[in-house]
């Protein structure tokens, strides 16, 4: 027996109850008839008939395909009726092989839009908004509504519809594209629609295309409300026009518009972010005079301009009277802004109290209170109590987030303690908080600060490995790492990586890597670098200028600096793009002045003092103490006090850094005596009688008229100031005079007086200099005894006065156990063994050193070269030193090696031994990049072109 009757045997069997396999006929798509035969008129013909009687079941059980062709022929018959074209359009949306397109939706809208079913055309409208990817989807939605408008030609009401949705989700150009276009079509966009338009474009900082667009809605008669008013306000504050802001609130009150407390509030808003708190508290009077209810919005908003300019006291005020209103609910977050502030200014202390106050009135402590007082210890340096704070927030039922992690994280890489750090993280991941870029950004900080290079890109590589996609912070860290390696080539090869990524809107990113590139002394490739930046719209700023300009000066261009400030005036960009120039502010010249000192181009200082002049700069403080500073480096004193003889007649008092310089420079030029007056003008020596160092004799009379017109000003000077002790100390060291230098330090100490590391340091080198290296091993023992951990310039002085004795194998094992005490030898470290090595004529082992030194990662410096150069020479080895002469070519990054490399040829090539001596001399105490020896007197100028010159002339 079959198991189901055939098909062409049911007609015989009408009597009958269908049998139960027919019930399952619909799961088998069993179709009686063959919709798929018909012509597409016919078909079309059929649909419209059966969504027309509303049997929507027959429709979903005819056997055809959907296309846009036939869903937009429905839509287009069936347009004066809204139910069966929805019904048709959602069957057409719930297939799984089609999806309407843009053109069917925008009739569909259209159709539901004249029937007044504005919920469903606002759904399907949203709908479609959703599937755009970019701006040009939307000009390609707004194109179709026009076309189904002139096609149907039903009610414009979609466009004011199209208007709101595009301006609440962000798409500015396209909402702006439909408000400028829609007049054409009859429809002018309702109120509703202007405002939300206006506030969204205010919020995305577009304040001046806000003020255009609403006067616009004017010209069109767009009759504006209170709301409308409130955001024109803020519109006017957002673009700093608080003037303009006032005078529309008067015109509004004059046209009987009642302007309530969110216009107000913006008013007050605007000044605070102008920094004019006078004139927010005006407006807070005014709306005291009017009877407008003030908010907790309305305090808040001027304790936090308080906070921002420090003025606690202010913002605790502002606090009490919110507290005195009685309409008025002082919550968490109006006590969080005065906790922010303390915490800002370093009060944590005061925060306590506020907190405990805010405690005592009811409120809850908060996640935000805690990340600020978290945030406040990191800022003091105090991450133990930060911690703590951490602690605790179980006991208050709340759970640290990210950022609480984040913060305290980045508090240990700031104090170098990178143990508790990862530690730290380890403790996110069992809390199952994630680590984010920006933890793993603040790790790559904390690494670089230590040094730890290998480390910083082992955690890279580990990141990218867990899927965290780097940002703009995490690549520029990691090319501050790659240049400080010395790994040019592997900054480029980031930099293309970071290009491609899509990362050259960001003026940071390419701050940077010009910054690494002047660094290397690559002023070509930072040049092509600055160019590159231009051509793809990125706007170079201030830092950018001035990181080119102060590259081209390290490398003795000043001609080339000049001209990057001069583009700087002209803003000379693409152009597409505004052309602004950035005026060189009184900061910038004090810059050039600074390097024109260190490149020795002395005559742009007249011109620059000139340039200043015209712009109508005027010296400050600042730009006295760059003068006074350049001057004493140059050795020209009478140059130094005349510049100071002009501040002071300027009416600016000399400051601990000015009075510092001068104190130093008269010591390191021998001053003893002259130093001594001013000495005893800013510090009194009464506490250590019968000082060598402070006999005196005839005195230059410059410098008796500066240390007399220090009676007014020395007490500005804060003494007991550390960093005045700390100049005496290296001064009186320098002089030579190094027992007297530690019987002042021994009467500070009695006085109270905190030594630090400089202190330490600079006795140590004194004694290590004099060649009492006993003395200088018993204060580095000092030092320990009172928990202060010497650093590796303490060390080095150890290292270099074991080596100045001949102890060379006790300097080597203090070498050795530097990495036990936590830290890393230098290129200075390496150069004091490699010179010390040299001088007890063991090369073999110096140039081990330059070998061990390259291992680690350290690039050789010109002292390095010159040191070993100088002494091959000595034993005779030309060849050696010719070969070494050869590396610096093949490898050197460094401008000054390279110069020092051709210089030093010649001479070796042809044996002069006493011209690579002089060499010698003139390059190991230059720094990197410099054109000229700090130490050398300007009255003798010695360029390298002239020692090239000579070299020449020798072979």
């Amino acid at each position: 027996m079959p198991r189901y009757t055939p098909f062409f045997t049911l007609h015989l069997l009408p009597h009958l109850r269908p049998p139960q396999f027919l019930r399952v006929s619909r799961s088998l798509h069993w179709k009686p008839r063959h919709e798929y035969r018909l012509s597409q008129p016919e078909l079309l013909g059929r649909i419209t008939r059966l969504l027309v009687l509303g049997r929507f079941d027959a429709v979903d059980n005819l056997s055809f395909d959907f296309s846009d062709d036939l869903l937009d022929s429905v839509l287009h018959k069936l347009r004066v009726n809204p139910d069966a074209s929805l019904g048709f359009f959602q069957l057409a949306s719930k297939q799984q092989k089609f999806r309407p397109n843009i053109k069917c939706y925008c009739k569909i809208v259209h159709i539901l839009s004249r029937a007044r079913m504005f919920d469903e055309t606002r759904a399907f409208l949203y709908e479609l908004v959703g599937l755009c990817k970019n701006n040009y989807a939307g000009f390609l939605i707004w194109d179709e509504l026009v076309r189904a408008y002139k096609e149907f030609a039903f009610s414009p009401t979609v466009f004011d519809m199209i208007l709101k949705i595009y301006a609440q989700k962000g798409m500015l150009k396209n909402a702006l594209h439909v408000f400028d276009n829609m007049g054409k079509y009859g429809c002018i966009p309702s109120l509703r629609s202007c405002n939300c338009l206006l506030s969204n474009l205010v919020k995305n900082g577009e304040g001046y295309v806000a003020l255009l667009v609403y006067e616009q809605m004017m010209r069109v008669g767009i009759v504006p409300d209170v709301f409308t008013c409130s955001i024109v306000v803020n519109a006017y504050c957002k673009e700093k026009s608080m003037e303009k802001a006032l005078d529309f609130v008067k015109d509004m009150e004059n046209l009987g518009f009642e302007l309530n407390v969110v216009t107000y509030n913006s008013l007050i808003d605007g000044y605070v972010s102008l920094g004019d708190l006078n004139g927010a508290k005006r407006v807070l009077e005014w709306m005291c005079e009017k009877g407008i209810s003030r908010t907790a919005v309305t305090y808040t908003t001027l304790t936090k301009g308080y906070c921002k300019q420090h003025k606690m006291e202010e913002a605790e005020n502002m606090l009490r009277r919110m507290k005195e209103e009685d309409d008025v609910i002082v919550d968490e977050y109006a006590y969080g802004v005065l906790i922010d502030g303390y915490c800002k200014v370093g009060k944590v202390d005061e925060a306590i109290r506020v907190l405990n106050e805010m405690l005592k009135t009811g409120l809850e402590m908060n996640l935000l209170i805690c990340n600020l007082l978290i945030n406040g210890y990191c800022k003091l340096g105090q991450v133990c109590e930060a911690k703590r704070v951490l602690r605790c927030m179980g006991d208050w039922n709340l759970r640290p987030d990210s950022f609480s992690f984040n913060t305290l994280v980045d508090g240990y890489c700031r104090e170098c303690d990178m143990t508790e750090a990862f530690r730290l993280c380890t403790e996110m991941l069992r809390q199952g908080i994630e680590p984010s870029v920006v933890t793993y950004n603040t790790l790559l900080k904390g690494l670089c600060r230590v040094g730890d290079v290998d480390e910083a890109l082992h955690l890279w590589l580990m990141m990218l490995k867990r899927g965290v996609c780097p940002n703009e912070v995490g690549y520029c860290t990691l090319l501050d790492i790659l240049f400080n390696k010395g790994d040019f080539y592997g900054a480029l090869k980031l930099w293309n990586n970071i290009l491609a990524k899509g990362f050259y809107k960001n003026t940071v990113t390419f701050n940077t890597m010009i910054k690494g590139l002047c660094k290397m002394g690559k002023m070509t490739e930072a040049q092509k670098i600055f160019d590159k930046m231009k051509e793809l719209g990125c706007l170079p700023d201030i830092i950018t200028y001035r990181t080119l300009s102060d590259g081209y000066c390290k490398v003795g261009n000043l001609e080339e600096a000049f001209k990057i400030k001069n583009l700087m005036e002209r803003r000379e960009i693409l152009p597409s793009m505004e052309k602004e120039a950035i005026v060189p502010s009184i900061d910038m010249y004090n810059y050039l002045i600074s390097v024109a000192f260190k490149s020795r181009e002395l005559t742009s200082l007249v011109d620059l003092l000139a340039e200043m002049q015209t712009m109508g700069l005027y010296p400050n403080i600042v730009t006295y103490g760059a003068l006074i500073s350049g001057w004493c480096d140059a050795g020209m004193l009478n140059k130094a006090f005349k510049a100071y003889f002009d501040m002071i007649e300027k009416g600016f008092s000399p400051n601990v850094a000015i009075c510092s310089k001068l104190v130093s420079t008269l010591c390191r030029l021998g001053k003893i005596d002259e130093a001594n007056i001013f000495l005893q003008k800013m510090v009194d020596f009464d506490f250590v009688p019968d000082l060598k160092y402070m006999a005196s004799s005839a005195i230059n009379v410059d410098a008796q008229k500066i240390a007399m017109s220090l009676d007014e000003s020395a007490r500005s000077l804060c003494v007991p100031n550390y960093v005045v002790y700390n100049i005496v100390i290296a001064g009186i060291c320098k002089s030579g005079y190094v027992t007297d230098a530690r019987r002042v330090f021994s009467a500070l100490l009695l006085t109270g007086f905190s030594p630090d590391n400089f202190t330490y340091c600079t006795l140590i080198h004194g004694y290590a200099a004099v060649g009492d290296i006993n003395e200088a091993f018993k204060l580095r023992d000092e030092m320990l005894k009172i928990n202060l951990v010497p650093n590796i310039a303490t060390y080095n002085s150890l290292v270099s006065g074991l080596c100045n004795s001949g102890e060379l194998d006790r300097a080597k094992r203090l070498f050795c156990k530097l990495r036990q005490k936590g830290l890393t030898a230098t290129v200075v470290t390496y150069n004091i063994l490699i010179d010390g090595y040299c001088k007890a004529g063991n090369i073999r082992r110096a140039l081990s050193f330059k070998c061990r030194m390259m291992k680690q990662g350290i690039a050789p410096s010109v002292v390095t070269y010159s040191t070993l150069v100088k002494a091959l020479c000595e034993q005779g080895d030309t060849k050696e030193s010719a070969r070494l002469l050869d590396q610096i070519v093949k490898s050197s990054l460094d401008q000054t090696l390279d110069r020092y490399s051709k210089l030093a040829r010649g001479y070796v090539d042809c044996g002069n031994l006493m011209k690579i001596s002089e060499l010698h001399s003139i390059f190991s105490c230059l720094p990197s990049g410099f054109m000229f020896d700090e130490q050398m007197e300007l009255e003798e100028p010695r360029t390298y072109h002239d020692a090239y010159e000579d070299s020449e002339v020798a072979c």
